[in-house]
């Protein structure tokens, strides 16, 4: 026995100095090796980062800014430092020697310090001794453009493979591609007379310029600039015949068309200069009589109510905002499967003509509790719960956002409108149909969905704002653009960048909740209605009587309606109640299998693998 017990111990102290001797000679061989449990793996390289990787044109030099001495006693920073290392190592290995990896350490007052400034990386101030923080990104490629990553957000690490493919991808492909914008709404930076400061620029107008080259259209203007890979048209308003004949011909001639129509866009707050105006902000658009052509309908005067998808709880629903979930998006389509939820307001939809010639594929829809619901409610609505009088669910689900394919006819036939100070268009350059292959456009129903305030919230951090994203509306945006564009890659990277996981069953506890809870709002608000009937009757039947004066049975009466109406109010009390001990009885078995029945579970598989291995063990020393 004293044996057995000497050579476990000296086979145990051999097994820790051979761990430890590995562990320093081959930190750098294993550096990164990991083994992913994560739900939608989002620390493996996607293929989309692989096909990226693969295809570059142009070497790429990646500069990664750290700044070790100074961000010792930050264990978070280091930490998050250490994995953008090893991305970027698995990048390189991936690239087939076309990326290559440089560590800077920009120590104060040294050159390494100025090359970052140069580079305009963001140096955060740390501590109260005046120090200051290095954490960031240059890139450059064989033609000196330069992209940068100013400062990483360890908030941001579930998007950091994206940003790191988006990055390489425009410095190994420098062509970038031109987008013309049309646009109504405020999207880029400028001046706000209204608040008379200045205006920032939309996140994702922000995203767009970073990956492409855009143009912005006048809707006035009478023409189209040339060489333009793609059109976007944002809330397109009293477009000029001319313009409208324009984008007919550039959607037949091939090119590829994002639209984004409203039946009330909040968004457009009118002329400054007028204030009537300004009272009544919000306006339609629409694009017909390019819609009707490509086979599709669009109600200016009505919006969509959705009773399921509506944000709110607690028995306050705004049925007119909607949050579509997954369930809600094309799974099939790249660019909106594997998101997880796209915010609308006051939005429209889209319903396809019995006659069209093209094919209408459905990207988002609402649910099958959804109606329509005039345009005007909306504009001048005061109370959400206003929209649930006489709003009645049609069963069936509306069309969001649709792509539209296939042969179509010229809006305008024969008879285009004469551009002004040039030629009639109806010779041999008009085009009456589509060229081969169709016509390839997506429409949103929606407008607003591109504002900042229904999918982005900025915060500070270290100096600087931080934009987090709580809905897909950008994702969306930008894989639309991407799509149409022909280029997949970066939106698989995107659309498994959200690592927000729903939970689907506090959620269903508690859309049942609200429904209990307005069914007893609505009893309540009927026995009010009858107590008040009632009252009224008495009160009528007594012509001789001071109406000022209750007698005792409209006393009884009133007394009784108080009563019930304090239970009622109990009922509605309660209801809350119920929801939150079920919401804490879920979290409780959810607390118990993660700290209690996980662990077990460990431990009894690996007393079960010891118990076979000894067995084992056992067995071979019998046929010894």
């Amino acid at each position: 026995m004293q044996k057995k017990t000497l050579y476990f111990a000296v086979s145990l102290a051999l097994l820790l100095v051979l761990f430890a001797s590995l562990s320093m000679l081959s930190g750098r061989l294993l550096r990164g090796m990991r083994l992913d449990l994560s739900e939608n793996h989002l620390y493996t390289l996607s293929e989309g980062t692989g096909n990226v990787l693969a295809g570059l044109e142009e070497p790429v030099n990646i500069y990664l800014f750290f700044s070790e001495e100074n961000s010792r006693e930050l264990p978070q920073i280091r930490s998050y430092a250490q994995r953008v290392d090893e991305l970027l190592d698995e990048f390189a290995n991936r690239s087939d020697g076309k990326l290559q990896i440089h560590r800077v350490d920009p120590e104060p007052f040294s050159e390494k310090e100025d090359e970052a400034a140069r580079y305009g990386l963001q140096a955060v101030p740390v501590g109260v001794d005046g120090n200051t923080l290095y954490l960031g990104i240059a890139a450059t490629n064989s033609l000196d453009d330069v992209q940068t990553m100013p400062f990483l957000q360890p908030s941001k690490e579930k998007f950091l493979e994206y940003d790191l493919a988006k990055m390489v991808s425009a410095l190994g492909h420098p062509q970038r591609k031109t987008i013309g914008l049309i646009s109504s709404l405020p999207m880029t930076a400028g001046f706000d007379p209204q608040t008379q400061s200045t205006r920032e620029q939309w996140v994702v107008y922000e995203q767009l310029s970073q990956l492409f080259t855009i143009k912005t259209i006048d809707g006035q203007d009478t023409s189209l600039p040339e060489e333009l890979d793609m059109l976007v048209l944002v809330h397109p308003r009293n477009l000029t015949p001319d313009l409208l004949y324009q984008v007919d011909q550039f959607v037949l001639g091939g090119g590829r068309l994002l639209v984004f129509i409203d039946p009330l866009a909040e968004s457009d707050r009118g002329d400054p200069a007028d204030p009537m105006a300004q009272m009544q902000a919000g306006s339609s658009s629409t694009l017909e009589p390019l819609l009707q052509a490509w086979g599709v309908s669009f109600d200016t005067q009505k919006v969509l109510g959705d009773l399921q998808y509506g944000v709110g709880s607690g028995g306050t629903r705004h049925i007119g905002i909607l949050s579509v979930p997954r369930a809600g998006m094309n799974a099939d389509d790249v660019v909106s499967a594997d998101l997880e939820m796209v915010n609308f307001s006051s939005t429209g939809w889209l319903q396809p003509l019995k006659d069209a010639t093209t094919k209408v594929e459905v990207l988002v829809e609402s649910s099958e509790n959804a109606g329509p619901i005039d345009a005007s409610r909306m504009r001048f609505l005061a109370n959400p719960n206003d929209l649930m009088q006489g709003f009645t669910p049609s069963g069936e689900k509306y069309a969001l956002a649709v792509r539209i394919t296939g042969p179509a006819h010229s809006a305008f036939g024969d008879s285009p409108p004469a551009q002004a100070g040039k030629d009639d268009l109806a010779g041999k350059d008009a085009l009456k149909e589509s060229a081969e292959g169709g016509i390839n456009v997506m429409i949103f129903a929606d407008s607003d969905i591109l504002s900042d305030r229904l999918w982005v919230q900025k915060q500070p951090f270290l100096g600087q704002d931080v934009v987090t994203a709580f809905a897909d509306n950008g994702n969306i945006a930008v894989n639309a653009v991407d799509n149409l564009l022909g280029n997949n890659d970066l939106i698989s990277i995107r659309t498994r960048a959200s690592s927000a996981r729903p939970f689907e069953r506090v959620d269903e506890l508690q859309l049942q909740a609200e429904r209990d809870y307005r069914a007893t709002e609505e009893r309540l608000q009927q026995e009010l209605t009858e107590t008040e009937r009632k009252l009224t009757e008495l009160q009528s039947g007594r012509p001789d009587a001071d109406l000022l004066v209750l007698t005792d049975e409209q006393k009884a009466a009133l007394q009784k309606f108080v009563d019930r109406k304090l239970e009622i109010r109990k009922e509605l009390r309660q209801v809350q109640h119920d929801l939150q001990r079920d919401i804490e009885r879920l979290g409780t078995r959810l607390k118990l299998v993660n700290i209690v029945l996980i662990p077990v579970l460990v431990i009894a598989a690996a007393a079960l693998f010891g118990w076979r291995r000894r067995q084992r063990q056992v067995r071979q020393a019998h046929k010894e």
